[in-house]
């Protein structure tokens, strides 16, 4: 089938907000600088994953399931919103989490528990595998289907919902009557970044895709894993779509300080720098482990003239996440700056 035909359940609210970021354009002075808001997508608060697991849910549902298991870290963006899809579908929720239970719930793990998701938290991420089988086991046992979503909601199937993201983002473009140099997005699974590129070709969009890692990674590893999963997206549905690894355009940062930080949601000040301004000019708030790190790379690109040259139009996509800033560690890391950020008087 077509990508163009592939059925969907209904989820987002769309079209998601295209908008101009007039005081960050004016601070920068650089070009005019946008943000696509995927973050208002909803449910359970949203984000990119919202346009993948339409099309993971309609599947789930068309092949006789009755329960979603998706994987993630702690605080997986992805597993929330899943676990918010299966609720309104009447699938039952199962995340399983690399990590340990600090038997404290926060953040994602709050939302989560409040809509009713069974989670297993694994110490050792080289059982999850095995954790997976077992728990699937263990449901079916009791008369359960289970449909496993991987990582991010990235297969080909939930890759369509980024391929038909670009259409959108055309469509306002010529309704605001607006042009768009280069997209600036984050890269983890490859979901988002794989099916935008795909996206960006299929529809001759003007605009190049430029991604931010939200791990380290080596240069050359992650450019030939997102041209890999884009060939094998374009094959599934024969879009007659090739690309090669030089294609893959991936901006990493300094080395002493490369934009996915040290590692996977550690606290980062350089980032939390970020998502501070964006907050404190246009009252847009990120999260700390993917859209905070994606907006730093984002202020650098447009800065140094290096990929985003001067005068041209940058647009920033917003992938949803901001629960994190309200992780316990995330919060006991930012409560110095945070103070320092502000005015507080006691009266």
């Amino acid at each position: 089938m077509g990508v163009e035909k592939l059925r969907k359940v209904k989820l987002g609210n769309y079209p998601t907000p295209l908008e101009k970021m007039d005081n960050m354009t004016k601070l920068l002075g650089k070009g005019d600088l946008y943000i696509k808001r995927d973050d208002t997508t909803g449910p359970a608060f949203g984000g990119n994953k919202t346009r993948k697991l339409e099309y993971l849910i309609r599947e789930a549902i068309d092949t006789g399931c009755t329960a979603v298991l998706t994987v993630g870290g702690t605080q997986t963006n992805h597993g929330r919103t899943t676990v918010g899809a299966a609720v309104k579908y009447g699938l039952k929720p199962i995340l399983v989490l690399s990590g340990k239970d600090t038997g404290y719930l926060s953040g994602n793990l709050n939302l989560d528990a409040m809509m009713g998701a069974d989670i297993y938290f694994v110490s050792d991420p080289s059982k999850q595998k095995e954790v997976i089988a077992d728990v699937c086991k263990k449901y079916e046992e009791q008369g359960d289907k289970v449909y496993v979503i991987p990582g991010g909601g990235s297969n080909p199937v939930g890759a369509v919902g980024y391929i038909m993201s670009v259409k959108e983002i055309l469509d306002q473009m010529k309704e605001q009557d607006i042009k768009i140099d280069h997209l600036i997005c984050t890269v983890g699974s490859m979901g988002t970044f794989g099916g935008m590129i795909l996206g960006a070709k299929y529809f001759n969009a003007p605009f190049d895709v430029i991604a931010v890692p939200v791990s380290p990674a080596p240069k050359g590893d992650k450019e030939k894993r997102v041209a890999d999963f884009v060939n094998k997206v374009s094959e599934t549905y024969d879009m007659g779509i090739t690309i090669t690894p030089e294609e893959v355009k991936i901006a990493y940062g300094p080395d002493d300080a490369p934009y996915s930080g040290e590692r996977y949601n550690k606290p980062d000040p350089i980032t939390r720098e970020a998502i501070i301004t964006l907050a404190m000019n246009e009252g847009i708030f990120l999260d700390p482990t993917y859209t905070g790190k994606t907006f730093r790379a984002f202020l650098d690109l447009v800065k140094e003239g290096d990929l985003v040259k001067e005068g041209e139009t940058a647009l920033f996509l917003h992938t949803g996440g901001a629960m994190a800033l309200w992780t316990k560690e995330h919060l006991d890391d930012m409560q110095d700056q945070l103070r320092a950020n502000c005015k507080t008087t006691q009266l």
